[in-house]
C-alpha cells in the first residue's frame, strides 16, 4: 500500500468517523495542531536529560493518538475520559510537589529540551483554542478541552522540571 491515495486531492480528507471535510475544516485544524504538538514532544524528548522527563513525555505522546481520534470522530464514543483528565492532573501534581514554589517568570531557553516544552505548550494552547472555536458550532468531547488544558500546564511543569538543576 502506498502512503499517497490521491484521495485528497480536491482539497478534502476523512474524518475518523467516515465523514469526508474540507482539509481546512475547524475539526481538522485542531487536530493537526495536537499532531503538531506531539511531533514538538517528541524533540523535546530526545533533547531532555532526565529520564523521568522522557518517561512522562513518552506517556504524554502515548495519549495523544486517542485525543486525536476524540477530535477526529462525529459522534464518536468520547476517547479520552475524566479519569484521563484527572490522571494529567495527578501528574502536575507530581511534578509541583517536586520543585520548589514558581517565584518569577520562565524565560524559554534555559535548555533545548526545556525550550521544546514551552513551544509544546504554546502549540497545545493554539490546539485548545482551535477547540473551543470547534465547540461553538459543533458538538464536541469536553473532556478534550479540559484535557488540553491540563496538558498545556503539565508542559510548563515539565520545562520546569528539565531545567530545575540549570
Amino acid at each position: 500500500m502506498s502512503v499517497y491515495t490521491k484521495t485528497g486531492d480536491q482539497g478534502e480528507t476523512s474524518l475518523l468517523s467516515g465523514e469526508r471535510v474540507p482539509k481546512d475544516s475547524l475539526r481538522v485544524s485542531a487536530y493537526g495542531t495536537v499532531d503538531e504538538a506531539n511531533a514538538v514532544l517528541g524533540v523535546a524528548r530526545s533533547l531532555s536529560c532526565s529520564d523521568d522527563v522522557k518517561s512522562r513525555i513518552l506517556a504524554i505522546q502515548k495519549k495523544l493518538p486517542l485525543l486525536m481520534a476524540d477530535i477526529a470522530s462525529i459522534g464518536g464514543q468520547g476517547y479520552i475520559k475524566r479519569d484521563d483528565v484527572e490522571g494529567i492532573e495527578k501528574s502536575i501534581d507530581e511534578v509541583e510537589n517536586a520543585l520548589p514554589p514558581l517565584s518569577s517568570f520562565i524565560i524559554p531557553g534555559g535548555s533545548q529540551a526545556g525550550a521544546m516544552l514551552d513551544m509544546a505548550r504554546t502549540v497545545v494552547r493554539r490546539a485548545e483554542r482551535k477547540y473551543i472555536t470547534l465547540s461553538r458550532r459543533e458538538e464536541i468531547n469536553d473532556c478534550v478541552s479540559l484535557y488540553l488544558n491540563r496538558l498545556s500546564d503539565y508542559c510548563f511543569e515539565l520545562e520546569r522540571l528539565e531545567e530545575k538543576d540549570l
